[in-house]
């Protein structure tokens, strides 16, 4: 009667384990079409400027300090998302797709512009 008893939980338990795989199994495909549905698909052409992440400011970042340098503009474009871009002293690099957006004019970037507090104050 024990053994039959033990047979009938082990069978249970197995039950339960497939039920959790099969939960599982629907909640990744769930997160998977969720995080699909939200990539932005950027599409880059030789001769478009674009922003680049500068990904080191992530460590010391001032407060006010921009995370995007550039322009720079598209020399060539690779398969799988990979950007070959020009700068200004005519250095080319390759770089992730992912790592750059459309440059627009509402996204200037001034490097030369520096403004004290002590400026503004004076104002």
């Amino acid at each position: 009667m024990a053994g039959e008893k033990r047979l009938l939980q082990l069978n249970e338990l197995e039950e339960i384990r497939l039920d959790a795989y099969e939960s599982l199994r629907l909640y990744k495909e769930k997160i998977k079409r969720w995080h699909d549905k939200r990539i932005l698909r950027r599409e880059f052409k030789e001769g478009d400027l674009v922003l680049l992440y500068n990904s080191r400011l992530k460590l010391f970042r001032g407060k006010l300090c921009s995370q995007w340098s550039g322009p720079f503009q598209v020399s060539k474009v690779f398969p799988y998302d990979s950007i070959e871009l020009w700068n200004r002293q005519n250095d080319t690099f390759k770089v992730n797709g992912q790592r750059v957006k459309h440059y627009g004019v509402s996204d200037l970037i001034d490097e030369s512009v520096d403004i004290t507090l002590s400026d503004l104050s004076s104002e």
